[in-house]
């Protein structure tokens, strides 16, 4: 069976699974993508937030300086588990929601954001399209994907690797990847399919990051060198330009 989108978290064991994996000591999300994300996204004091693909919704108390934060998921397990974490939080929600489903409101947010969850949408086009129509001019949007040198080949494991396959770079498409004892769908795009979809949707690109490893962050210098080998994750810095704003008034 393939699990396409945020099924896969309904089913419970997977979902169990899942969230040890993720919150595990020496996760990549953790010490390598997240970082970088942060740093992207940089001071969010006084702005509203909308955060797609959300998950358990742990990056809310990375941004407690925002005026509102809102989270999307699809997963009903993801939200319930969302709901415990931001119990304590105010101005802080969460909506059972696909991500092609969600109704973006026209021009709300200063920064919407999201971690990992892009390259599991078929249509990264019209994604970008509606991103861009629910921010205000100015406003930032910031994500993570599987780097594509990851999700390329055709053939993948599952398992812990002493070697990558990077084959099959330019045919864009989806991929059945093994993943926690199951099959999930993803969307290889090339690093030039990503830039040059989000530049015709409108956006300004200020910064592509790789998310190099930091020795830092690492407590086992064994698992920092395995991790400079290839790149796991790409992540994009985009605005949405004030000039475009500027050039209606003066029309």
């Amino acid at each position: 069976m393939e699990f396409k989108g945020s099924a896969a978290y309904e089913d419970e064991l997977f979902f169990q699974n899942y969230m040890k994996r993720r919150h595990r000591k020496d996760s990549p999300n953790e010490i390598i993508e997240k970082p970088a994300l942060l740093k992207m996204i940089g001071d969010v004091s006084g702005k509203d937030v909308l955060d797609l693909g959300c998950g358990d919704a742990s990056m809310r108390r990375e941004l407690l300086q925002a005026a509102s934060y809102l989270g999307v998921d699809g997963s009903k397990n993801m939200i319930m588990r969302a709901e415990q974490n931001l119990s304590d939080l105010e101005n802080s929600e969460v909506i059972h929601s696909s991500l092609e489903s969600f109704p973006f409101p026209v021009e709300n947010y200063h920064l919407i954001f999201s971690q990992l969850a892009l390259h599991y949408l078929e249509d990264f086009r019209q994604i970008c399209e509606n991103i861009y129509n629910s921010l205000r001019f100015g406003g930032k949007f910031v994500f993570s994907v599987q780097h594509p040198v990851i999700t390329s080949a055709f053939k993948s494991s599952g398992t812990k690797r002493p070697d990558w396959i990077v084959d099959d770079y330019f045919q864009i498409g989806v991929r059945a990847e093994p993943w926690i004892g199951e099959k999930v769908v993803k969307y290889h795009r090339t690093v030039e399919e990503y830039f040059m979809i989000l530049r015709n949707s409108g956006f300004h690109i200020n910064e592509l990051c790789e998310a190099t490893p930091d020795r830092r962050n690492f407590s086992s210098e064994e698992e920092y060198e395995r991790r400079n080998r290839i790149p796991l994750f790409l992540l994009f810095s985009c605005e949405k330009p004030v000039c475009e704003y500027n050039m209606s008034i003066r029309g």
